[in-house]
């Protein structure tokens, strides 16, 4: 069949993909040689994405309540309560909550009905619990929400530096060619807390005290002054200092006490400096750990003072660069998807509202600036929030403080949700739930971290009742009073207004302008190639400011918290490498389940023997906002006093796993994005009375008992569970069919197997005392004819034990890598390639690899 060239649905890196229909609901994926992204490579999620296109789960047609309904009574209703909200309480009762998850002509048409039309800036999208504090930063230093980089900067950069990003699994396509550029030569220093795969092969490792990230860069500007590296002629030319400012920086810089405030050795910082002194063309990349914080926008100035104080910007290989989280992150930023924006890239002041509403001929203009997400459910929760629109995402589990988000929704007189999964977090507190088109199903553009807009097509017609996001708002805006500025018939008309926009009066005050794409027809749109505006911004030495000049922004270190003694150690939160935001996408793989099956509380055993904790038990894990179970690891990879929990599961998963309860609602007074990284905590050793796992080839409920987390394997579903009186319930919901048990009272376990027709169809173990089997073969026997060891958990004979999966491409285990490197005596990630393919197609075991290598190497050496 004719293959697809469309872009991936995960992060912001904006890889190109080549899909190709092989049935009414299956699709082969591989990377787009020709897509200047990638180049043709894919990481784990992206490689698998065809096992994620299944319409297990969907929602297909519009629902009020729990009935079905047809579209046009769904959206009378919707935009019927809206109206009224708007006559009886304002405009700014009302609000959307939208999502990097949507294509920019999504976007677009959402933020004119509500800045342009309904006349409120409520409109707010997840992105802000990611990337604001980068906007907000760029704003402040350029004038503009630009990001100076390029992928190809990394090809030509000498230092790279990672400041509070795990790239090599966040954004693994970025990290591979990291990789290739040191292997080439160019010097590499990671800056976060935690040592995680990205700091294998690192040149430097800075485990820096969570918070103290200002104060690391303010003393290596100031030891730039010091040395001679400040590029004085590129300040007088392109960079406003404000007075003082080289005295703000110098205050506390000294090298002990930035040391001393940061908490790793003096001999490190230095050679940090003499890294840098030594190589200007360096580039900076920083994501989640800088900008998740409640000091992110300062954390942001720090890091762009550096570049512009020594003219490492706007050249080849030397920039700051934000690598964005989502797919479209940057799209929603360009249209005004942000509530602290009004349209792109331009503000809310009187001559921008002026020249918007000229531009849509709208009735209204938003006024100001609307809530921010975490203000928007706090308004929400204190009832001044009448009616509210979820599209594309899912903040009962995402935003922090989640528990009091969901009461918020709970107030709240009208939700609406326009998804693609029928039941989430949040869909118990729609009233009105409408059915969107997923990825494969979508058709528009994305923009990725380093500005590049992209294609993303339909692979897939639209199923049951499905539509687009544009279409059904839209329609909202149509039935609202507004037809004839809502007439769009296809994403192309929308691209059009939105490139028009972006050049209207424009006149070079801001970079991004897509003027030359005004005018671009149906059949161009469609075959529309990656392009990147803005060119190589800055080159010139020239910002979109008033005088053209960029700005250094004084930033200072705030004092760092003492541990309160009721919560000792501090939270860390984030991605695993295989799962993506709630899991509602991955979460349906085999494949990608099998990296981290369940949510893990990493600790290090230091800290884990002074709380009784277990490897492998469970933990409760506290903060003054929530409680939730976790699966403990072992890690000394974690800092002393600090623990990690991974952002993903959800109560549709897991009992536990649930982060987004724990984080505190704080956020930063300049972007409003909230600070994840580093809240209070607690954690306790959690013993069960007894342990177990089901394995079910039937859908059914996640089971009701202490700990269960639900895991996609082949031709099924495994749910490890643990409890203490409660076994007896989920026996009962075994699936129908005829049993075969066995009891060990000595060991307090208890072993059923259920056949249909000779085969095995379900499958429970549980223990008080005793050990379970391993799961992988009994997953195996789902749906085969039973055999007589089904119930002693393993075939007879010995069976290898392949250990953790560790690379998901070619499904090798870290037992069998182990084994080939003695055997074969393996000494590089490229021999254990060549051995094993491990880690020949995506790179993203690459590191965990080089680590088993270097730990085989230390035991080989005593």
């Amino acid at each position: 069949m004719t293959a697809t060239r469309t872009t991936c649905a995960y992060c912001g890196v904006g890889c190109g993909i080549v899909a190709t229909r092989t049935g009414a609901r299956s699709v082969e994926i591989k990377g787009d040689p020709e897509h200047p992204a990638n180049h043709g490579r894919l990481c784990s999620k992206g490689t698998h994405l065809g096992e994620t296109v299944g319409l297990e789960g969907r929602l297909l047609h519009p629902m009020i309540g729990k009935r079905r309904a047809n579209w046009d009574k769904a959206l009378d209703l919707v935009a019927k309560r809206f109206r009224q909200a708007i006559a009886e309480h304002g405009p700014d009762s009302v609000a959307f909550y939208v999502s990097g998850q949507l294509l920019t002509e999504d976007y677009y048409v959402a933020n004119k009905l509500m800045k342009g039309f309904i006349g409120s800036g409520n409109i707010d999208t997840n992105s802000r619990l990611c990337m604001s504090s980068a906007v907000a930063g760029h704003v402040r230093a350029f004038g503009e929400d630009v990001v100076p980089a390029s992928y190809d900067d990394l090809d030509a950069a000498d230092l790279i530096i990672l400041v509070g990003s795990n790239t090599a699994w966040c954004h693994p396509i970025v990290y591979q060619r990291i990789r290739a550029r040191c292997d080439a030569g160019a010097k590499l220093v990671v800056i976060d807390p935690r040592r995680t795969e990205t700091c294998e092969g690192a040149d430097l490792h800075l485990a820096i005290r969570p918070g103290s990230d200002v104060a690391l860069m303010n003393g290596l500007l100031a030891h730039c002054r010091e040395a001679g590296l400040v590029d004085e002629a590129y300040l007088t030319a392109s960079v406003s200092v404000p007075e003082n400012f080289w005295d703000q920086v110098g205050e506390g810089s000294d090298l002990w006490s930035v040391a001393r405030t940061c908490e790793v050795p003096a001999a490190d910082l230095r050679r940090f400096y003499e890294l840098f002194a030594a190589h200007p063309r360096t580039i900076t990349l920083f994501s989640q750990g800088i900008n998740q914080s409640i000091r992110g926008t300062d954390q942001v100035n720090a890091i762009l003072n550096l570049h512009l104080a020594t003219g490492r910007i706007g050249k080849p290989g030397a920039a700051p660069f934000s690598i964005t989280g989502q797919p479209n992150a940057m799209g929603g930023r360009e249209v005004g998807g942000l509530a602290s924006s009004l349209a792109s890239h331009m503000d809310f002041a009187p001559e921008n509202r002026a020249r918007v509403q000229r531009f849509w001929a709208s009735p209204t203009i938003a006024p100001k600036p609307g809530l921010k997400a975490v203000d928007l459910f706090r308004a929400m929760g204190e009832g001044r929030i009448k009616a509210l629109w979820i599209m594309a995402t899912n903040p009962a589990v995402s935003m922090p403080d989640a528990g009091a988000v969901r009461e918020a929704l709970a107030r709240c007189p009208f939700v609406v949700i326009s998804d693609v999964i029928a039941e989430t977090d949040c869909t118990p507190f729609a009233h009105v739930r409408l059915p969107a088109t997923g990825w494969g199903e979508k058709d528009g553009t994305v923009t990725n971290s380093e500005r590049r807009v992209s294609r993303q097509r339909a692979l897939f017609e639209a199923p049951g009742e499905a539509r687009p996001d544009w279409w059904i708002i839209k329609e909202i805006g149509r039935r609202m009073g507004w037809p004839g500025d809502f007439a769009y018939a296809r994403p192309a008309d929308i691209f059009r207004e939105h490139a028009r926009l972006s050049a209207y009066q424009n006149d070079g005050a801001r970079l991004f302008d897509l003027g030359d794409k005004v005018a671009i027809g149906n059949v161009d749109y469609e075959a529309m190639a990656p392009f990147r505006w803005g060119g190589d911004a800055f080159a010139d030495g020239r910002f979109p400011t008033p005088d053209g000049r960029a700005r250094l922004v004084p930033v200072a270190q705030m004092p760092l918290p003492a541990p309160l003694a009721n919560w000792p150690l501090t939270l860390n939160t984030g991605r695993y490498r295989d799962q993506w935001h709630t899991m509602t996408r991955t979460g349906l793989s085999p494949k990608l389940s099998r990296h981290r099956e369940e949510p893990l509380v990493e600790v290090h055993p230091e800290d884990a023997a002074a709380q009784g904790l277990e490897d492998g038990g469970l933990a409760r894990v506290s903060t003054p906002q929530g409680a939730s179970l976790f699966r403990v690891q072992f890690s000394t990879g974690q800092r002393r006093g600090e623990i990690f929990t991974p952002i993903h599961w959800t109560d549709r998963q897991s009992t536990g796993g649930r982060t987004g309860l724990l984080p505190r609602p704080l956020v930063d007074p300049h972007s409003g994005q909230p600070g994840f990284k580093s809240t209070p905590a607690k954690i306790e050793a959690v013993a069960p009375a007894w342990r177990g796992f089901l394995i079910t080839t039937e859908a059914m409920d996640r089971p009701d008992c202490l700990w269960a987390t639900r895991v996609s394997v082949p031709g099924g579903t495994l749910y490890e569970l643990a409890g203490d009186g409660d076994a007896q319930a989920i026996e009962a919901r075994l699936p129908r069919g005829e049993r075969i048990e066995s009891f060990d009272r000595a060991r307090g376990s208890h072993r059923v197997a259920v056949m249909r027709d000779g085969r095995l169809v379900a499958a429970l173990f549980r223990t008080e005392r005793g050990l379970l089997p391993k799961r992988e073969w009994l997953v195996e026997q789902l749906g085969q004819a039973a055999t007589a060891a089904l119930l002693a958990g393993a075939p007879p004979g010995a069976r290898e034990d392949r250990g953790p999966i560790i690379c998901l491409c070619f499904d090798v285990g870290l037992k069998t890598i182990v084994a080939a490197i003695g055997s074969q005596q393996l000494t590089t990630v490229e021999a254990v390639g060549a051995a094993l393919s491990a880690g020949t197609n995506c790179g993203s075991c690459r590191p965990a690899i080089r680590r088993i290598l270097d730990e085989n190497r230390s035991a080989a050496n005593g």
